[in-house]
């Protein structure tokens, strides 16, 4: 088991180089969505917003966060939820946003994981979902229909 320390934009080097077990720290940018945002996308063909078009890595959540009156977002909550809730959009969303890495419970299902295998994306999962281990750790900022979704 290795351990590996990426930055984000990620690369297919930095994705080739993982396996199974290894331990994976993200530095960078990253996005997160509910599933409505998948639906919202790729069903009802909205635009993806800005924050998804720029990154690569997507963070299966639905954070709560609520705007402070300097603009500012304040992260409530960040638990990780399970992948497999998002199987539906999972392939189509790993190719037309570009994805390189998804991080969430569980895992995605077949159609996903021969995407993610063909554009070189891989899955991982938190050691730890407790919000307590990672809110120090996240800045928001940006936050994207917040009253759409």
């Amino acid at each position: 088991m290795a351990t590996y320390h990426l930055t984000v934009p990620l690369t297919e080097q930095d994705v080739e180089q993982l396996n199974i077990g290894d331990v994976v720290y993200i530095s960078g940018d990253v996005f997160t969505c509910r599933s409505r945002l998948h639906r919202w996308v790729l069903d009802e063909n909205h635009p993806l917003p800005k924050a998804g078009q720029e990154r690569d890595v997507l963070i299966h959540v639905g954070p709560i966060v609520l705007p402070e009156p300097d603009g500012k977002w304040k992260l409530i909550s960040f638990m990780p939820t399970s992948s497999i809730r998002f199987e539906k959009w999972g392939a189509r969303s790993v190719k037309e946003w570009g994805l390189r890495m998804i991080i969430g419970k569980t895992t995605m299902g077949e159609e996903t994981m021969a995407m993610m295998q063909k554009k070189k994306c891989v899955h991982v999962s938190p050691q730890c979902v407790s919000p307590n281990s990672w809110v120090q750790n996240i800045n928001i900022t940006n936050v994207e229909l917040f009253n759409e979704l």
